[in-house]
């Protein structure tokens, strides 16, 4: 059953199990997938104690917008915001966060800049904070190909084509990312449903061209990005899962990622597992999310 709370500028619909008074977790999803990404991972979370939370980001499900003229903003500031707004709203003060993809991304943000409310990290892909000032800089061409749904939708031809064929765009994606998961069509089907939000179109096209700087980001978090282009370390006690077949970002890329923190951290390649972790390998996702919540780290993969 869907809860809603009103947090910062939304109305946030979300998941919510197990004891009231178990360890918070707060488990974020990515584009183009929604909170169905964690439902093999919450029972273990659940079973084991833990207090399970798992929001639909903005843009996606049956969260909302509170007033029509906030920005359809997809900014990583603002993400990082939303996930602040929404643990304060339901009076978490200290939450172990888990996350891949623009989730992975609002969850490292939080616990850079704001590490008293974060009890440990678990994040897909590694560090995940967009290096905005140098986003136009050309890496190799082979990790260039990989990116060309994001070049797409700079263009008004893109994103006409998200409009008409989100569904179709969005499986191709799927199957591009996660090359070795064999998902049927009941389970994309369930989540692609997410993808009627009236504000998915606005939101994943700005998402998509405020990281390279070609449209305004929202004033309102200005701040924050410019705390963020100093690439902050982050000092929690940190999981990286990381897919062997990630088709977005080659696992190898995040192997440097240890620079970035500066406390317990461990690094996990997960083979054969694409760019959807928690839904691909749950039980490595759930056990790293635990090992966090029960003070101890998971053992390291590489």
């Amino acid at each position: 059953m869907h809860h809603h709370v009103h947090a910062g500028d939304l109305d946030v619909a979300y998941l919510d199990n197990g004891p009231r008074g178990g360890t918070p977790v707060v488990l974020l999803h990515g584009f183009p997938y929604d909170v169905h990404a964690f439902d093999a991972v919450t029972p273990t979370l659940v079973s084991a104690g833990c207090r399970v939370v798992v929001p639909y980001l903005r843009g996606f499900g049956p969260t909302r917008f509170l007033r029509e003229d906030t920005p359809r903003s997809g900014e990583q500031a603002v993400l990082a915001h939303d996930l602040l707004a929404l643990i304060d709203a339901l009076g978490i003060e200290q939450a172990v966060l888990g996350g891949y993809d623009w989730g992975g991304r609002a969850a490292c943000i939080a616990a850079a800049l704001w590490p008293q409310r974060v009890r440990g990290l678990v994040t897909g892909g590694g560090y995940n904070v967009h290096d905005v000032p140098r986003a136009m800089t050309p890496v190799l061409p082979e990790d260039e190909h990989r990116l060309w749904y994001q070049y797409y939708f700079h263009s008004a031809r893109g994103r006409a084509g998200l409009q008409a064929h989100r569904h179709a765009l969005c499986r191709l994606l799927w199957q591009q990312w996660s090359p070795d998961w064999s998902f049927d069509d009941a389970t994309y089907q369930r989540t692609a449903a997410s993808f009627d939000n009236p504000d998915f179109v606005e939101v994943v096209i700005h998402s998509y061209r405020v990281r390279f700087g070609l449209v305004e980001g929202d004033p309102t978090v200005a701040a924050t990005e410019r705390l963020l282009q100093a690439q902050p370390a982050i000092g929690v006690p940190t999981v990286s899962l990381n897919g062997g077949s990630d088709g977005v970002f080659r696992c190898e890329l995040s192997a440097s990622h240890g620079r970035f923190f500066t406390g317990p951290y461990h690094r996990r390649v997960l083979e054969r597992v694409g760019h959807n972790v928690p839904q691909e390998a749950p039980q490595a996702f759930a056990q790293a999310v635990l090992a966090l919540a029960e003070g101890r780290l998971a053992t390291p993969g590489s």
